[in-house]
């Protein structure tokens, strides 16, 4: 997970994504940011992310995101 702090903080540095929710929900994350952010976690974790997974529950936290990292490993 700490390869994921590492992509979202290069992206957002003033953002607490430990402790904040709601990124899609409150704007944190625009969709540059999402489009920026599921190619950065293509290459660093090597994991096929398909449109029909770019929904705002897949992005709203840290444990959202990494809930998906995780699955997306699994089907690999």
């Amino acid at each position: 997970m700490e390869k994921l702090l590492e992509i979202l903080n290069d992206l957002h540095p003033e953002v607490d994504f430990e402790n904040t929710d709601g990124l899609i929900d409150s704007k944190i994350l625009d969709s540059f940011d999402v489009v920026t952010l599921v190619s950065e976690l293509i290459d660093a974790y090597d994991v096929d992310i398909d449109a029909e997974d770019m929904v705002p529950e897949n992005f709203n936290s840290l444990e959202d995101i990494w809930n998906l990292i995780q699955r997306k490993q699994e089907e690999d």
